[in-house]
């Protein structure tokens, strides 16, 4: 198979996970596939904290085997480089109009157009499955678009997932002391629980550090610089928290970290009891972590994230190979339920069910997790799908 070129293209909305993903997903096409990837990105700065390398003000960089080009407004076509063989609009970023006119002209010139991919956000709602991978001719351009859906059942587009993830994880685990860490955390105390907390802003965020902080059990929270670290210094009375600054309030020892890049996340997620995560990357990094985990969907109007919550804990709570006992499942939901709605008034006496049945969901978390990865990763299923139109 000749080498290709791949273009994905990403705009940068909120937060940090389209870039995310799309930073993930093009490093591991370049290094376990073999593709020229060119990474086109609208908003360079956004995209520095997860990849510190990165210079914002160069229009155009290679970095861990992937060309980073800024994505601007006046985009022009590089008549230099040629046209790439697949083309990826993430998230139904929508083409540069030049780049879709490029397209066309390729097609019209050669008889075959490039592999064109709307990468869709990932989702466990049934209807995405039927979706996976139908074509989507343009309305006044000789070319056709196809939908691919990331997902957790074999008939979707699958979970970005590096072939040595789970082989560093395991060594990580056994080898490394608990100290050993990139931000270099304090070694971890043998009784409190350790949990990583990763959020939007979130009304149930002050009641649940006030829950922590009167329980009987000791915490030790660890939250990343960003809009939950915010939050949560103003919920303790606090001005402000940088790292390494560290709070006590009762039972529970609260610690800044800074943001670190990708690679760097995944040990955090390893060495925690239980996982706070966001959005679509770091929430697929606490699957692969195989710890107990809490999701917060990214908001959105008319509690439209709700539905695909539900369709996830469906999922989750009814593989075959990994039942919880009902309660815990149903304390799990409960949990979950509350951490993506407006009502705080209930999040304690659901984080102390959630909390009672801890030990059966680390068994929950590795199993499934187990079961997952006997799926074919996403970008594998991406470029087999692509090969096959080529």
């Amino acid at each position: 198979m000749k080498q290709r070129r791949w273009d994905i293209f990403c705009k940068v909305i909120d937060n940090y996970g389209d870039i995310g993903v799309c930073w993930r997903l093009a490093r591991q096409l370049a290094a376990e596939h073999g593709l020229t990837v060119r990474l086109w990105v609208d908003d360079l700065a956004s995209f520095q904290p997860l990849c510190p390398a990165l210079d914002p003000a160069l229009s155009c960089q290679s970095l861990q085997g992937v060309d980073i080009h800024h994505w601007p407004a006046d985009f022009t076509v590089p008549r230099h480089d040629g046209m790439a063989d697949v083309v990826i609009e993430a998230f139904a970023c929508d083409l540069p109009s030049d780049y879709l006119i490029a397209m066309a002209a390729t097609r019209t010139r050669t008889g075959k157009q490039p592999v064109w991919i709307n990468l869709e956000y990932l989702s466990a709602e049934a209807w995405t499955q039927g979706c996976h991978g139908l074509p989507s001719p343009h309305p006044q351009l000789p070319l056709t678009k196809y939908f691919f859906f990331p997902g957790f059942d074999v008939r979707s587009g699958g979970l970005l997932r590096e072939a040595r993830l789970r082989i560093e994880r395991d060594a990580w685990l056994h080898t490394r002391p608990p100290a050993s860490h990139p931000v270099n955390l304090p070694a971890r105390p043998p009784a409190p629980l350790t949990i990583s907390l990763f959020c939007y802003e979130n009304p149930c965020l002050p009641a649940l550090l006030q829950a922590w902080a009167g329980g009987d059990r000791p915490v030790h929270c660890l939250v990343p610089q960003g809009r939950a670290l915010v939050q949560a210094a103003a919920a303790l009375g606090q001005p402000e928290l940088q790292p390494p600054d560290r709070l006590h309030c009762g039972s529970l020892s609260l610690q800044a970290l800074p943001f670190v890049r990708q690679e760097d996340y995944d040990p955090l997620l390893w060495r925690c009891d239980v996982n706070f995560v966001r959005g679509e990357d770091s929430f697929v990094r606490a699957l692969w972590a195989g710890r107990p985990l809490v999701w917060q969907l990214y908001p959105q109007e008319g509690d439209a994230h709700l539905p695909k919550l539900q369709a996830f804990l469906d999922h989750y709570l009814s593989a075959p190979e990994t039942t919880l006992p009902a309660p815990a499942a149903a304390a799990l939901r409960r949990f979950w339920q509350l951490w993506n709605s407006a009502t705080h008034e209930s999040i304690a006496t659901a984080w102390q069910e959630y909390a009672a049945c801890l030990p059966d969901y680390a068994v929950h978390a590795g199993n499934w997790e187990k079961q997952q990865a006997n799926q074919t990763d996403l970008a594998s299923k991406l470029v087999f799908f692509c090969e096959k139109l080529l």
